[in-house]
Parts: structure tokens; sequence; C-alpha cells
């Protein structure tokens, strides 16, 4: 009613202040309903969300990186908001994806570790679990992931296209993402199937696609999730201008030893490959960027660069040649500072504002950001805090009273931070009472001095938020009780 209403004071104010014939009245009449059609169409952002692989913190030039050439990516940052103290949503590849889509932490989320599932894949989402990406597909978006899923095989419960995806390309499986040159690839049901061997170098055709779908992006819009498989293990690449450019800048000698990684031979020069697959990963942030502004939607759209987890070292990566962890301590599979701290860069022209922002911040929040911008409400418990305040400057930033991790493999770990304090816990899984490690981040970011036999009370109020925020799921037992039962 109110909507009509207003339509109609509109068109009595034309008649009134401009005097024109009558033709013209009855056109621009006949055009409002379009106009406003169309300004709805275009008042919700478009969202690309870029998830590198096992990119650590330093990985990259904004971040501290010093070998590795990334203008694209340091240009992102220079003009957007980039976060120092943000972090993944675990330290391995499928409970960060989990966390990430379901706006919740590894205590609560439905998948919690990587277990490997039969045909292909891994163990599938839930039934029950509903995606913010379920969310804005229902809300009026078109909705599309190019990657790696590894949250589910196709017609289980974790199909992708079941889980807010119109359109899945790429890897169902985390596992077999390890080769880039694989005999297959899925699109959304349909097995791409590769019949000469290093025929195609999958993060090409993956981007490819990717690129494909903006360009071909009509009225509707759109949330692409982008998780590219660059620069996780095998390291290798294709033998291509970058590739021999890192060669010629290390003065890289070839490995000797012969190196295997799931079966097949390692490149003869590892750091030049690890260097020329995040330079590719920096090049598809490029082509993005120009292909967004190309098709005048870059002021509508908001581009985000992170990654799944801190840097790995497997199948030639070499995170202390890099300083991929920076200060950090730790690397994939830890849950000290280097293994759960990411790069995270949000940009949207003329909204999002240059600046360095130095709070702490989760990829449980995206579940509730991305909502609110799409003007959704939240209607279910989570464990996410929308940074739309942060991002666009407006409101009051509510912020988290503390972050909680836990850690499936490796003999079971936990870990919470608390405003300054890091707490960290080994072998939960081993021993039912292990010792807390404590840490101040502001005096010890490198988490080198464990000081919990000094303060009891902080111990004792973070022994308290471990046994609050693990929440018992049967399918992913942790604690040593739980394993015992």
């Amino acid at each position: 009613m109110g909507k009509n209403s207003n339509t109609h004071s509109a068109r009595g104010c034309l008649f009134k202040i401009i005097k024109l014939p009558m033709k013209y009245f009855l056109a621009i009449i006949f055009l409002l309903p379009v106009i406003s059609a169309n300004a709805q169409k275009t008042s919700k952002p478009n969202i690309i969300f870029i998830f590198a692989d096992d990119l650590g913190y330093g990985d990259i030039g904004c971040y501290g990186q010093q070998k590795i050439e990334t203008p694209n990516i340091d240009k992102l940052a220079q003009k957007g908001m980039r976060f120092t103290q943000f972090y993944s949503g675990s330290t391995v590849c499928a409970p960060s994806r989990s966390s990430f889509l379901t706006g919740l932490h590894t205590g609560h989320t439905a998948i919690r570790g990587n277990k490997s599932y039969e045909p292909e894949g891994q163990t599938p989402i839930p039934d029950s679990v509903i995606t913010f990406a379920n969310i804005l597909q229902q809300n009026g978006y078109a909705t599309a992931a190019f990657g790696k899923w590894g949250l589910g095989y196709i017609t289980t419960s974790g199909d992708p296209n079941k889980k807010g995806f119109d359109l899945f390309y790429g890897y169902n499986c985390q596992s077999l993402a390890h080769n880039y040159y694989p005999d297959h690839l899925w699109n959304n049901h349909d097995r791409i199937d590769f019949a000469a061997k290093d025929s195609v170098y999958s993060a090409d055709i993956i981007h490819q696609q990717a690129l494909q779908y903006i360009k071909n992006s009509g009225e509707k819009p759109f949330f692409i999730y982008l998780p590219y498989t660059i620069p996780h293990g095998e390291v290798i690449v294709p033998h291509d201008s970058t590739y021999y450019y890192y060669i010629k800048k290390f003065n890289e000698q070839p490995v000797s030893a012969k190196r295997m990684y799931d079966g097949r031979p390692l490149g003869e020069y590892p750091h030049s490959s690890f260097a020329a697959m995040v330079s590719r990963l920096d090049k598809y942030v490029g082509e993005i960027v120009k292909l967004v502004e190309e098709k005048a939607i870059a002021d509508n759209t908001l581009i985000i660069f992170t990654s799944d987890n801190g840097p790995h070292k497997e199948g030639g990566g070499d995170p202390d040649f890099f300083n991929s962890n920076g200060i950090y301590k730790g690397i994939k599979r830890d849950l000290y500072e280097g293994g759960i701290r990411i790069p995270f860069i949000a940009y949207l022209p003329g909204k999002i504002r240059s600046s360095v922002v130095d709070k702490p911040a989760a990829l449980w929040d995206m579940y509730p950001t991305f909502l609110q911008m799409a003007g959704v409400p939240v209607k279910k418990n989570i464990d996410g805090i929308s940074l739309v305040p942060t991002l666009f400057q407006t409101g009051k930033q509510k912020h988290h009273e503390y972050f909680y991790w836990e850690f499936h493999e490796n003999d079971g770990r936990q870990a919470i931070r608390w405003g300054k304090w890091k707490a960290i816990k080994l072998a939960v899984t081993k021993v039912s009472d292990p010792a807390i490690e404590l840490y101040d981040l502001d005096k010890d970011p490198q988490e080198i001095n464990n000081i919990a036999a000094r303060n009891p009370d902080i111990v004792k109020k973070i022994t308290e938020l471990f046994s609050k925020e693990h929440c018992y799921n049967p399918d992913w037992p942790l604690l040593f009780k739980e394993m015992n039962k």
C-alpha cells in the first residue's frame, strides 16, 4: 500500500511541477514501474569470494612477502580494506569450508575434519544444514562455485547443488584436487573427462569457467564462490615465462633426488614452481577485477580475497624458504597463529575505504555479513558476527568475546583466543586432561613464552570456555572421554 501511494504521489508532483504534453507524462508514468524494478535489481550487491588453498599469511606482498610478486592482490589491498587479525575456520580444508558456509566454528559446525567418502569426495554436509548460499539463492541471487568442494559427493546431502549453488564446476573431492592434471572434473552432475594426460592445467580451466560465468551474468545479483586449488600441493605449474622468471630470480638449482607426491614425481624446481603458482593466482585476481570493471559492475560488486588455512609443507611446499607464515608460529594443521591466521582483503570501490583493520575476525563471520548485505535477516543461532559496520562504516561494530577452534587430526587439538590471550591444548584425544598453553599475543605474537603457570585465573576461565564451545558430535568425537565411551 505504501509503495503504491508513493508512486501515485510522485506522479501528481510531475503533473503539477513540469508542464509537458500529455504523451510525455504518459510515457513517464508507464516507465516508473520499470525504473523502480531496475533499482530493486541493482540494490543487492554482487559478491565474489576468492578462496586460496593453503596460502599462508605471509605468502603475498601486502602481508610481507619478499620473494613472490603479487601486484594485483597488493593493489586490491591498497585500494581496499586489509585485515591483519583475520582467522580461518580451521587449519585444514573441509572444516574450514564448512565453517565458512554455515557461520559456525569447528566446535559447532557439521563437518569438523577431512574424511574420505566412497565413491569420491568427503563426508557430506547433512540435509539439516542450511548454508548462507541456500539463503542467498532463495532471495534472488544467482549462485555458482568454481574450484574445490570437499563437502559431499554429488547426489548426497552434501551435493553443492543442494547447498545453495546453481552451478558447481571443479573438483568434488579435495584429495583428487591434489593432482593439477586430473582425468576429470565435475560440471554439476556431469563428469567432464580429459582424455589426454597432462592435457589441461585444472586451475586454468576452472578460472576460465569462472570468468565466463561473470561475463554471462545478467540482471540478477550473483554470489560467486571461488575456492581455487592454488597453491596447495602438489607444487606444479605450467612451464611458462613466470616459471622461468623465478628460476632465474632465485638462481634455483634443479633438485637431484627423485621425490614423489601421491605417486607422482615432483618437479625439479619446487621454489620457482610454488612462486609461479602464487603469481598465477595473482593473475587470476587481476583478470577478475578487470572483467568486473569492463562490465561496469565494479561499484556494486564486493570482492574478497582470503585463504582457507595456513601454509603447507607438502608436495614441494617450503614455508621456511618463503617465510609463508610471517612472524607467526605454526603452519597448516597447527592451531598456533601461523596455522589459522590468514590474509583477508575486502574491495568495493566507493563503498569500502582504503584502510587497515587490526581487530580480530573470523571466516564464520561471512555468513551474517553476506546476508546483511543482501538485506536478509539471520534466523538461526550462529557464531558469526556481521562485519558490515566495519566494511562500510555503518553503525557500531559488535566484537567477539572469544574465538574457538578444534582439530581432529594429530591426536586432537583445541585453541581459544580471548582478547589478548591465546590458549592451546594438545593431544586432547589421547590425554584426559592435557595442560593448557597460554600466550599473551600483545607481547608475544609468536607464541614463544607459555605463561599458563603465572595466570591461573585466566587458565580457569579459558578451561570453562573450552568446555562450553565444544559441542559433542557422535560423527566427530574429539576428547579423550568421547573416544572411550
